[in-house]
């Protein structure tokens, strides 16, 4: 009987020994699949109101657009844990390490971009990647590899001991991704801002070309370069297949004006399948001059990770003229299905359709059906007759709007925005583009955007949150373009669409207060039955003083833990949450130093459970900016 009860009381003791061990958050999303899915439990439902600020860290890269600095910044960070360090990068594209317990900085790498230069857009990094060499012995110089891209551009390897770059790899540590994408004519028309992507001893890239402003824009080409020496091992430039396509670069031979893919990929390593989210082709809201080159746009596809060959493509938008390209990462995930599992993937859209695809064929597996859309573009536009709607999940916002819809704090600006509604082209979802002017419904800034969306794969639930925004976009004669930048009004975005027949203004469906024409909520989290496919519960997110829950708009995604919370900033109030993934209900909240538009991340290190959340504002509404990474943990014992 002794012996039993030693035995016993060793057995409990290597139980709690092994929930002691420190866990890792190795790639952006989590694993490499992206379910932002965490198996921690030390932080429950019960206990998660004690959470209190374990530490923040202040990396300084902020600009507002003023001077010295010409282009606001944006800190959209989720960083890794990989043995024992936090990793990850600023705005201005420095990578850095640090204490995970402490917050103390451990090492910083600078690789001098032009920081005060007139951007095309933000400056911003969202995140790094990291690689072990299974052949190197422990303690080798670059053994551990922190990859990181910058906004200029440049592919970095760096010893993750030091942030020394690796001498082996490309060009004493780097290699220059600018060469062989075609001509560009300013900084940040083409860059990089979602976080590189391993697959096995590969690492691949993407891009974010500035998608109104030209045709004969940069390539939207994928590369995929060795992990140790940087030599580039294949190139897809998504040119269409068989179509005549548009003009090549002359040196690679590259199509120029392609879909370009900058959100996060996913990879398969069961599979060697690498699953990339399109953009659409430049300029956005024009189609007469693609020539096919729309073949592969708005689509999740799947490489082969060996070669960068195409293994399927779904197609989510036909002939996308919209901005209605995949802003977020597919995501890989287990679906049960009675006594099977399928492995599946999740592809969140703008439009907050989601798409959930068998990952071995891109077949669907919820129905899929062709819906007849508007049609009667302005001369020369190519429209679909059909896009694909899923039966399930239901789409997560609205897909129309009428002037009886207009809302407004006070009867005037109700009035106005019921003038505005009834003024314009409003046909409900893929209203063409419009010399009149036509509502986006969904908008370009709608439904998921690159936080993406979260699983918890025991639950089988799926946690989205979303913005309900209608856009007006009008289009007018590509030869009044400067006349229309000299009429230009605030809040509104003008777009050359240089070589085409038709110049491009956006902006928000607004009243003259400044607030969204449509009815609240305009943000919501949301919890979809991945079984079923029907919604479970949605909640407003964000809220206003002296109105409360009114949900708000919001950028960044959640994160899912086993014990059962939900945790999400994102919102324009500055503030951090926890829910209930059962019910919804919100379980906690802390105030921000700063917007919180990133996708939070957890790992356990010291015995210790801690929440991770960069705050640092949009920039693109510089009233909420900072440089704060911020670490949550409960009280110690």
């Amino acid at each position: 009987m002794i012996g039993r009860i030693a035995m016993l009381g060793l057995f409990l003791l290597a139980s709690a020994a092994l929930a002691e061990e420190d866990t890792t958050w190795l790639h952006w999303g989590g694993d490499a699949g992206g379910m932002r899915y965490a198996e921690l439990e030390e932080i429950t439902p019960q206990n998660v109101s004690e959470l209190e600020e374990l530490w923040t860290w202040r990396h300084g890269d902020v600009s507002d657009g003023s001077e010295p600095f010409k282009t606001t910044s944006a800190f959209q960070l989720t960083p890794l844990l990989v043995e024992g360090t936090l990793f990850g990068c600023t705005p201005f594209s420095r990578v850095f390490a640090l204490d995970p317990l402490t917050g103390k900085e451990k090492w910083i790498f600078d690789p001098e971009i032009d920081r005060y230069a007139k951007w095309a857009n933000q400056l911003v990094c969202r995140g790094v990647a990291s690689w072990i060499d299974p052949q190197a012995e422990a303690g080798a110089t670059c053994r551990h590899r922190i990859l990181t891209n910058t906004v200029d551009a440049r592919l970095f390897a760096l010893d993750a001991a030091t942030g020394k770059p690796c001498p082996g790899f490309g060009d004493a540590g780097r290699v220059d991704l600018n060469p062989g994408v075609g001509e560009t004519r300013w900084k940040g028309e083409y860059q990089l801002t979602s976080a590189p992507t391993l697959a096995g001893d590969l690492v691949v890239v993407g891009s974010a070309v500035s998608d109104g402003s030209r045709i004969e824009a940069p390539s939207g080409v994928i590369r995929a370069f060795d992990v140790r020496t940087g030599a580039m091992v294949w190139a897809w430039d998504l040119s269409p297949p068989e179509e005549p396509g548009g003009k090549r670069e002359p040196e690679t031979g590259w199509m120029l004006s392609t879909p370009n893919v900058w959100a996060p990929m996913s990879y398969d390593a069961e599979r060697d399948l690498l699953f990339v989210p399109t953009g659409n082709p430049t300029p956005d809201y024009t189609s007469a001059h693609r020539q096919g080159l729309d073949h592969y746009g708005s689509s999740t596809v799947a490489l082969h990770a060996r070669t960068g060959k195409v293994a399927w493509a779904f197609q989510t938008v036909h002939h996308d003229v919209w901005d209605l390209d995949l802003p977020a990462q597919p995501v890989l995930f287990p679906l049960r299905r009675g006594r099977s599992v399928i492995p599946a993937l999740v592809q969140p859209t703008k439009s907050s359709h989601l798409f959930i695809l068998d990952r071995r064929t891109g077949e669907p597996l919820f129905p899929v059906e062709e819906r007849p859309v508007p049609q009667g573009g302005e001369e020369g536009f190519v429209l679909s007759p059909t896009q694909p709607f899923p039966l399930k999940p239901p789409p997560l916002m609205r897909m129309e709007i009428a002037p009886e819809d207009a809302w407004g704090l006070t009867f005037w600006d109700r009035g106005k925005c019921r003038e505005k509604i009834e003024a314009l082209r409003s046909d409900g979802a893929f209203t063409p583009p419009s010399v009149q002017g036509s509502i986006m419904i969904p908008g370009n800034a709608g439904g998921t955007n690159w936080g993406g969306v979260a699983i918890d794969p025991e639950r089988q639930l799926l946690l989205a949150n979303v913005m309900d925004l209608p856009w007006v976009v009008t289009l007018f004669s590509r030869s009044d373009f400067e006349k229309a930048l000299e009429a230009r009004r605030s809040g509104v975005e003008y777009a050359p669409q240089e070589g085409t027949a038709w110049g491009m203004s956006r902006e928000m469906l607004s009243s003259p207060l400044g607030i969204p024409c449509n009815p609240p909520p305009w943000g919501t989290l949301n919890a979809i039955d991945l079984q079923t496919g029907d919604l479970r519960w949605s909640i407003p997110i964000g809220q206003l003083p002296l109105i409360g829950d009114i949900g708000l708009p919001n950028l960044g995604g959640p994160l899912v833990t086993k014990s059962g919370l939900v945790f999400l900033a994102a919102t324009f109030d500055s503030v951090f949450r926890a829910f209930d993934i059962e019910t919804g209900q919100e379980l906690w909240e802390a105030s921000l130093p700063a917007g919180g538009h990133a996708v939070p991340m957890t790992f356990r290190v010291g015995g210790r459970q801690i929440v991770v959340i960069a705050a640092g504002g949009y920039g693109r509404i510089p009233v909420d900016m900072g440089d704060s990474l911020v670490a949550y943990a409960l009280p110690a014992d």
